[in-house]
């Protein structure tokens, strides 16, 4: 069988920082998201989609916003399980309880793990909720074991770590008690790759899609084929646009030529920061690179750390070190070829940065 594991999706995310018409825009953008991964899910022939955990990113939603979720999920053709997590735990009045959801929708409502059969999958799957913000109770393998189902899979928001946590802690000795084929989790923001357990495999999907500058890089979903040797899944980059934040050194660069090169190729739709650092020559006009640099990406933010260039040879001579060492190579480059020029100059600031110990 073919399942595909999201979560995190954060529906109605805030955007802060954006302005008013992008954060709308990237918040129905992230809406037509989940709509593009049903089709993507229909046409990869996916037959369970789990879905682990806040996909709302709180309870005060757009009036749209949980109806458009369950009739996206109703164009599915295979069955959907919803682990709600601690942003959209389940309680009486929540956005889970308020929707008439589809028939091939199943959300798991309790805090005590329930299974669901599917025979004509030879599976089962197994899962719970967030009734709460916090969940300190710690995950319980035990509770997720047992049952004949050749391919069982099991779905859980939670916090995997040998220690406590207020987001359910996970510990990998308990996800090897469940012996499942593969447990589908939410809650981390990003995919750190498939884990084993004993037999179990185990994986968090990370958040589709990133939402600030602490969520950079690829966001997407796992699409694979489980049977009941194991689960075979693979990361499916998916969303439209990407947080990037990167540091563009511009000493002895044209500043926006710097800014190109330090980020990723085709980041046309992409969110970016540039941490502006080196020498600069000259004043530096962050409103007139912004001006230059317009379309390069969906939204940029610079942020200025450079300092002025200074005559590199302005201590030369003096009594000491530092004096000494820009003496030879200022006689070096006097009487250097005009190619050779730009090596000196480069090692002269290299050295002087490392006697004065800073960055260059």
């Amino acid at each position: 069988m073919r399942i595909l594991h999201a979560a995190d999706l954060h529906l109605d995310s805030a955007f802060a920082g954006l302005g008013d018409e992008k954060a709308a825009l990237f918040r129905q953008e992230s809406r037509d998201t989940l709509r593009r991964m049903v089709d993507w899910g229909n046409d990869h022939a996916a037959d369970v989609m789990l879905l682990a955990g806040d996909l709302f990113d709180s309870e005060s939603l757009f009036s749209q916003t949980a109806r458009t979720l369950a009739l996206a999920l109703a164009r599915f053709r295979g069955k959907v399980f919803l682990a709600p997590g601690n942003h959209d735990f389940y309680a009486a009045g929540s956005s889970y309880d308020a929707v008439d959801w589809p028939e091939n929708v199943h959300i798991f409502t309790g805090r005590t793990p329930r299974t669901v059969l599917l025979p004509e999958l030879n599976a089962s799957v197994t899962g719970a909720a967030f009734t709460a913000a916090e969940e300190w109770q710690p995950f319980d393998g035990a509770a997720f074991a047992g049952g004949d189902a050749p391919i069982r899979l099991g779905i859980l928001h939670g916090e995997v770590t040998r220690g406590e946590s207020k987001y359910r802690a996970i510990a990998p000795s308990e996800i090897k008690k469940t012996d499942l084929t593969y447990l589908a989790l939410g809650h981390v923001h990003r995919f750190g790759g498939v884990q084993w357990a004993g037999k179990t495999a185990y994986a968090y999907s990370g958040c589709l899609p990133g939402r600030g500058f602490d969520e950079t890089g690829d966001k997407g979903f796992l699409f694979g084929e489980v049977t009941p040797e194991g689960a075979d899944m693979e990361f499916v980059p998916f969303a439209l646009r990407r947080y990037q934040s990167v540091t563009a050194d511009i000493t002895e660069r044209e500043p926006a030529e710097a800014v190109r090169q330090a980020l990723e190729p085709d980041c046309g739709q992409d969110i970016c920061r540039v941490l502006l650092t080196g020498a600069r020559r000259g004043e530096l006009s962050l409103a007139a690179l912004q001006a230059e640099l317009a379309g390069l990406c969906a939204a940029l933010e610079l942020t200025d750390e450079t300092y002025p260039e200074e005559d590199i040879w302005a201590h030369c001579g003096e009594d000491s070190l530092r004096g000494l060492f820009l003496q030879e190579l200022r006689e070096r480059y006097d009487a250097a070829e005009e190619t050779e020029k730009e090596g000196i100059l480069r090692a002269a600031r290299f050295g002087l940065a490392a006697l004065e110990n800073r960055d260059l």
